[in-house]
């Protein structure tokens, strides 16, 4: 039995491991090329941020090309990652259970949770690693009441030497990421092609046969029984419509805007991103020093990094976006995003004036992330776990199949869904596998 995995990331190495152990034979095919860490030295770049030559975002492609990014409108830039391991390999590592929507769908992941867990050990980074401003806004949001929480991460503290740059790769080794799962699909016999990139399925009536691929400009086509996408909350709904089929506008991104303000030797990028986090109904709130605005925002520019303080908003976002047949993606802040973004602002100042940090206090750039919500299960889909309109051996196993933003780190809940998929597939065609 042929199976077709689209997509390395935590959908797409979780379901080609599962399907290989259980007698497919699977082809992992990834758009982007093999994943290297970006380069930790990033103080020669101080001068040419501060006068504005590094340019804007579109120019980081050029120095790290896994990472692409794009602005889906003049004020949001969503950012993907497009290399083997997807975007866990620019992650924080943060492994949080979340289910936002699901249960107005009926599903439960909970056996799937517990399996990966067990499996990637999440646990809080030691708090006598956290920079002293970061135990100090943690006790300033406590006693707010705000009930701050250490983060689950998939982080080796033994390794990991808290140089803050989770999000371009880890060169130690330190943080999980989905390409462990990949190495294991490929060590039982699965066959990873890179720089692979699907165009489109093959349909013969309403029964898969096999994708075309676009592999170093050149066109082909594969075979297979079965095709699983996992190319992310754009990538699949792209390969959707040019296979003719439609998907829903109802793209989010799970927003982040990073809350900047100055503390002389604060030397926030000297430990992991977010190692704890306030939840509340719409976002949380956590530690962040956010290297893209760092970068490329302008009202961020004078101040080093050195003394940058960070708090993030992540923001459950309104399921409003579009993605076209021809590529483009359109979305835009609504004004319930707003009205959510001002209400965690004003808590997000309170923690950090608490904390001592100087004003003003700067928004940095509004960015997005987990990308989902293209191909939305209902609740009449989730006995079979695919959308009852998909053609006969056609699957989707990432984002894209949650209706609603979940305003949380996400790796742990698209790796959960690709496992249920997985077993449901692997239920499916038991009696083919015999």
């Amino acid at each position: 039995m042929k199976a077709i995995v689209v997509g390395s990331g935590a959908g797409g190495a979780t379901i080609a491991r599962k399907l290989q152990s259980n007698g497919f034979e699977v082809n992992i095919l990834e758009a982007g090329s093999f994943f290297k860490p970006f380069t930790r030295n990033i103080s020669w770049s101080e001068p040419l941020r501060r006068w504005g030559l590094l340019g804007g975002e579109g120019n980081f492609r050029h120095l790290f090309p896994h990472m692409n990014m794009f602005r889906s409108s003049e004020d949001l830039l969503l950012v993907r990652g497009i290399t083997t391991g997807g975007s866990t390999v620019l992650s924080c590592g943060n492994i949080v259970r979340t289910h936002r929507g699901l249960e107005e769908i009926g599903l439960d992941l909970t056996p799937e949770f517990q399996k990966l867990e067990g499996e990637i050990h999440p646990e809080p980074f030691p708090q006598e690693r956290w920079r002293p401003l970061t135990r100090e806004m943690c006790h300033v949001a406590d006693d707010m009441g705000l009930n701050p929480q250490p983060t689950p991460k998939a982080v080796d503290p033994r390794l990991c030497v808290s140089c803050g740059l989770c999000e371009v790769g880890c060169h130690r080794g330190a943080r999980w990421d989905s390409r462990r799962f990949l190495n294991e699909a490929t060590c039982k016999g699965a066959t990873l092609h890179t720089n692979c990139k699907v165009e489109k399925v093959i349909l013969e009536g309403n029964i898969v046969k096999g994708v075309e691929i676009n592999h170093h400009g050149k066109k082909n086509s594969l075979k297979a029984d079965l095709v699983v996408l996992s190319a992310g909350g754009i990538g699949t709904p792209q390969i959707l419509r040019n296979s003719g089929l439609e998907v829903e506008n109802r793209l989010w991104a799970d927003i982040v805007l990073t809350l900047g303000g100055v503390a002389p030797g604060a030397r926030q990028l000297e430990e992991p991103p977010m190692v704890w986090y306030s939840e509340h109904e719409n976002y949380i709130l956590s530690p962040y020093l956010d290297i893209l605005s760092h970068f490329f925002h302008k009202p961020w520019r004078k101040v080093s990094v050195k003394d940058r303080v960070g708090l993030m908003i992540k923001l459950a976002d309104t399921e409003k976006g579009s993605v076209y047949d021809d590529g483009r993606v359109e979305k835009h802040l609504t004004k319930h995003d707003d009205e959510h973004f001002d209400e965690a602002l004003n808590l997000a100042k309170e923690v950090m004036i608490g904390a001592g940090v100087s004003e003003p206090l700067i928004k940095g750039m509004y960015n997005g992330g987990h990308l989902g919500g293209t191909v939305p299960l209902k609740k009449e889909d989730v006995p079979l776990m695919r959308p009852s309109w998909m053609p006969d051996g056609l699957w989707v196993a990432d984002l894209s199949l949650v209706p609603r933003s979940q305003g949380m780190p996400t790796i742990l809940l698209t790796a959960a869904l690709a496992l249920r998929v997985a077993h449901e597939i692997i239920h499916q065609y038991e009696k083919s596998l015999r």
